[in-house]
C-alpha cells in the first residue's frame, strides 16, 4: 500500500513539474498585431502596405457580353472574315467573359509620388477558335511606373485623349480616331505649370499599333476584309515622336496632340516575283508622316448632373493608324461589308509604291492621307439610368498616283471593270442605355450602325470572286451598311 501511494505521489509532482516546464516556455506578453491602416492619400480604396510607407489599390471587374451581327471581339461589325460574307457560316450572336485585375501602388517621396501601375485581363469567347472550351487568353494592357514627371512602360498614348478609356459605350471597335485603351510602350516626361495645365514629350514604340503597311503594286493583293496584302514596311527603325498640350479643370479638359511617324521601306520588288526583294533591288526614300489631334470633355452640362460631351477630330499624312487604329481591325485587311450579291470595300496604309519595272511607275512613296471626327453625349436620367448617343466619321485618301496603282492592281485581280478611285468612307452612329441598380453593378444595351462609303463602281467576274462561301456570280461593288447589337453586365470592385 505505502508503495502504491508512493507512485501516485510520485506521479504527480511529475505531471506538476512538467506543467510549470511547459508554462515557464509561453511569452509573458502576446505580440500586438499590425493591422492594415486606411491610406487617405490618394483617394477611396487605398491601403498602406504592412511596414511600408506604400499605398495600394487592388481593383477590377467581371464582364459578360454578348454581341449580335459582330464580331465578338470588341463588338466590331462584320468588317472582315467569314461573317462579311453574310452566309450561314456565320456566328449570328456571339459571347465573351473578361476579368480585369487592377494594381495601383503609390509612395510619397522627396521627388513627387512613385506610382506603379498594372491592369491585366483574363478572356474567354466562344468566337475565337483560340478560345477552347476551357481555354482562354491573357493580356497586359497597362504597366507603368511613373516618378519625377517620367512614364516608363506601357501606358496609352501621350497622343490620345485620357478620356479614351471612358467611351459611354460597350463596344470599342470605334474606327475614326486613335483608341490604345491597351497601351503604347512609351518613355514620356510630363511638365505640370499649376491650375491644371501640363506638357508632355514622348517616345513611344511604333509596333504594332502605329504600323500601318506599306503596299508595293507588283505583290499580291490581299483580298479587302479576308486576308492581308505583302507588307513592304521596313522593320523598326525609330520610335514614334509625341507631344500634347492639356488643361484639365472641373469643367472638363481640353487636349492637343502631336506625333511623327517614320515611313520607310524595305527593298522594291521584282515584276511579277511577288517581293522577291534583296538589297541590289534598292529602295525610295524614307518619308516621315505626322498626325494631329484636337480634344475636348465638358462636364455636368446644363442638361444634367452628370452629363458630359466628348469629341475629337484627327488628321494624318504617312501615318493612317492614327486615324484608322485601336482595336476596330487588322491593317492590311481593311474593311468590307457584304449585303445580298454587293459588296463594299477600302483598304488603308501609310503608303503605296509602284516598284521600277511595274505596270505602274511611282518615283518615290505616296502617302496616304485620313482624316476623323467624333462625338460622343450621355445624359444621366436618374442616378441610375443613363442615355448615350454618339457619331463616328473616318475617311482614307490616296494621292492621284496612289489611286491609278491600287485601281490598277484591283482591275488586275478580279477581272477588270472597276472604275473610281480608292477613297473609302466609314459612318458610324450608335446609342447605349445604363442602368446601375445598385453601386458598381451595371447592364447596359446598345445599337449601332455603320455604312461603308467607297468610290468604286462595277462588278468583280465570278472567276475571282474571293469570298468565301458565295455563289460563283457577278458581285457588284457598292456602299453597304450593317447593325450591331450587344448586352452587358459589369461588376466592378
Amino acid at each position: 500500500m505505502t508503495m502504491i501511494k508512493s507512485l501516485i505521489l510520485g506521479s504527480a509532482a511529475g505531471m506538476i513539474a512538467m506543467s510549470g516546464a511547459q508554462a515557464a516556455d509561453l511569452p509573458v506578453k502576446a505580440k500586438a498585431v499590425e493591422y492594415v491602416k486606411v491610406c487617405s492619400l490618394y483617394g477611396a480604396g487605398f491601403y498602406y502596405i504592412p511596414g511600408t510607407d506604400t499605398c495600394l489599390k487592388i481593383g477590377g471587374f467581371i464582364r459578360v457580353d454578348s454581341s449580335f451581327n459582330a464580331s465578338g471581339v470588341y463588338g466590331t461589325p462584320y468588317f472582315g472574315g467569314v461573317g462579311l460574307s453574310n452566309t450561314r457560316a456565320k456566328d449570328y450572336f456571339i459571347g465573351r467573359v473578361r476579368a480585369s485585375l487592377q494594381m495601383d501602388s503609390r509612395t510619397a517621396t522627396e521627388y513627387g509620388v512613385l506610382r506603379t501601375f498594372l491592369d491585366t485581363k483574363f478572356q474567354w469567347s466562344d468566337g475565337l477558335a483560340a478560345d477552347t472550351i476551357a481555354g482562354g487568353n491573357n493580356e497586359v494592357d497597362l504597366a507603368f511606373i511613373q516618378f519625377a514627371g517620367f512614364t516608363i512602360g506601357k501606358a496609352v498614348s501621350q497622343f490620345d485623349t485620357q478620356w479614351v478609356l471612358a467611351h459611354p459605350s460597350i463596344s470599342s471597335g470605334f474606327t475614326g480616331g486613335s483608341d490604345n485603351k491597351t497601351g503604347i510602350p512609351q518613355l514620356a516626361y510630363t511638365a505640370s505649370f499649376g491650375n491644371g495645365f501640363s506638357a508632355t514629350i514622348a517616345a513611344e514604340t511604333p509596333r504594332p499599333y502605329r504600323k500601318g503597311f506599306i503596299y508595293d503594286v507588283n505583290d499580291t493583293l490581299g483580298v479587302p476584309g479576308v486576308t492581308t496584302f505583302v507588307d513592304s514596311t521596313s522593320g523598326q527603325m525609330m520610335p514614334d515622336f509625341v507631344g500634347n498640350l492639356r488643361l484639365d479643370q472641373a469643367w472638363g479638359s481640353l487636349h492637343l496632340g502631336a506625333a511623327v511617324h517614320q515611313v520607310a521601306m524595305q527593298y522594291n520588288g521584282i515584276p511579277g516575283s511577288n517581293s522577291a526583294t534583296t538589297q541590289l533591288t534598292g529602295n525610295f526614300e524614307d518619308k516621315y508622316g505626322f498626325a494631329v489631334t484636337g480634344g475636348f470633355e465638358l462636364k455636368n452640362l446644363p442638361t444634367g448632373v452628370g452629363d458630359t460631351l466628348r469629341g475629337d477630330f484627327t488628321y494624318a499624312n504617312g501615318a493612317t493608324r492614327y486615324v484608322f487604329g485601336g482595336t476596330s481591325n487588322i491593317p492590311g485587311s481593311g474593311f468590307a461589308i457584304y449585303n445580298g450579291n454587293s459588296v463594299s470595300f477600302g483598304q488603308y496604309f501609310d503608303a503605296v509604291f509602284s516598284s521600277p519595272g511595274g505596270a505602274i511607275v511611282s518615283r518615290d512613296l505616296q502617302l496616304s492621307t485620313d482624316f476623323a471626327a467624333r462625338l460622343f453625349y450621355e445624359h444621366y436620367w436618374n442616378p441610375a439610368w443613363r442615355t448615350s448617343l454618339w457619331g463616328v466619321y473616318a475617311r482614307h485618301e490616296n494621292t492621284d498616283t496612289g489611286n491609278a496603282i491600287m485601281m490598277a492592281k484591283y482591275n488586275n485581280t478580279y477581272g477588270g471593270g472597276l472604275t473610281g478611285n480608292a477613297n473609302f468612307t466609314v459612318y458610324q452612329v450608335g446609342s447605349r442605355t445604363a442602368w446601375t441598380p445598385v453601386k458598381n453593378l451595371t447592364f447596359s444595351a446598345e445599337v449601332s450602325y455603320v455604312w461603308l462609303d467607297n468610290n468604286i463602281s462595277g462588278v468583280i467576274t465570278p472567276a475571282t470572286n474571293p469570298y468565301p462561301n458565295r455563289n460563283l456570280q457577278a458581285v457588284g461593288v457598292s456602299d453597304q451598311g450593317s447593325v450591331v447589337g450587344q448586352v452587358q453586365a459589369v461588376r466592378s470592385f
